[in-house]
């Protein structure tokens, strides 16, 4: 197993660095710096044929203008927070909104997909690794607190990307980490994903206003669109759901599992395959319903439904829903969550 390093350009006099781990059965992940980002992901069909599955670039440019988060860690709250502001010990905090100038997303107008990230090559008994590290000072984008955050990815011989995320903070503040690579199993820019059969482990899900913002209840999926509990193609009932999927499920976990199964997805036609693993309560299921063809990067462009994404995540505007799973980190507790992304191949 391999680690590589290599120059991928500048960004306000920061040399940003792209490192490919890669095992012995061809499959590799390269992941730059700046931001954290999985630019390329390439792994076997049922041929044996390796291709790149996630949607990104081949230079750093397009990562620093406009993109929707290709790739990225998101910090230091993934997905909306309503109002941009929420109250913690008696304050309120103003954050950014960079969502229509209504919400805040994704962490805010220069949230940790935009940082430089201190990287560290690794290599253990049977994977190759880098682990990526930030500290986030005390009033960055409006949060509250000087956050010291460590990402581990790791691949190793079974074709497995793990993530390792974890967080200390000197004040008590919000923290929901993820990573937002988009992903097409056919290989990125080939198509849409419509296709795609998917499975969640999942019997709940946060309704949303018209905002995205969810309104507080948790919903069965039993009888709705949004039920994925047997696999379904993608596209099968999507026209049903406005806009297209863009939801937090809330996953079936059992008791006291480190890790549990939150998604299966088959692609029929390369025959792919990619289960997704977590300790998180929940996954965000989003088919790409912004990408319009105005983003052409490896592979070609970028229709609409031109991927997926996964996001492993607590509920988004927790801030806000005292019943949905606490994201609030104080001094003295260590935030920890794991993701797997997992890859094989229908058997020919």
């Amino acid at each position: 197993m391999n680690i590589k390093a290599e120059d991928f350009g500048k960004v306000e006099n920061h040399s940003i660095e792209r490192y490919t781990l890669s095992n012995n059965n061809g499959a590799s992940a390269s992941i730059i710096t700046y931001g954290g980002r999985v630019t390329e992901l390439r792994v076997p069909d049922k041929s044996g044929k390796l291709a790149n599955v996630v949607l990104g670039f081949d230079n750093l440019h397009p990562y620093t203008g406009a993109n929707p988060y290709f790739g990225a860690l998101i910090g230091r709250v993934a997905n909306r927070i309503a109002r941009g502001e929420f109250e913690l010990d008696g304050k309120t905090y103003h954050l950014e909104k960079n969502d229509k100038g209504e919400k805040t997303l994704h962490g805010g107008k220069i949230g940790w997909d935009r940082r430089v990230w201190k990287a560290t090559p690794m290599k253990g008994a049977d994977h190759v690794g880098l682990q990526l590290d930030y500290i986030s000072p005390d009033g960055e984008e409006g949060f509250p607190g000087t956050v010291t955050a460590r990402v581990v990815y790791s691949m190793n011989e079974r074709h497995e990307l793990r993530i390792d995320y974890s967080a200390t903070t000197e004040k008590a503040t919000p923290i929901n980490l993820t990573n937002h690579s988009y992903f097409n199993l056919s290989g990125a820019g080939s198509g849409d994903i419509l296709k795609h059969e998917m499975q969640l482990i999942a019997s709940h899900y946060t309704p949303v206003d018209e905002k995205l913002i969810p309104t507080g209840e948790i919903a069965k999926v039993e009888g709705t669109p949004m039920d994925f509990r047997s696999p379904h193609a993608i596209g099968s009932r999507i026209d049903q759901v406005q806009g297209g999927y863009d939801h937090n499920y809330v996953l079936d976990r059992p008791k006291n599992a480190e890790l549990s199964t939150a998604a299966r997805v088959v692609d029929p036609a390369s025959g792919r395959t990619m289960e997704v693993h977590t300790s998180q309560p929940g996954i965000q299921f989003y088919t790409g319903n912004f990408l319009n063809g105005s983003i052409k990067g490896l592979g070609g462009t970028y229709i609409k439904h031109g991927a997926f994404c996964l996001e492993t995540q607590h509920f988004p505007d927790s801030v806000h829903h005292p019943k949905f799973p606490n994201t609030i980190l104080h001094p003295g507790e260590q935030y920890q969550q794991t993701t797997v992304y997992a890859f094989g191949a229908l058997k020919t």
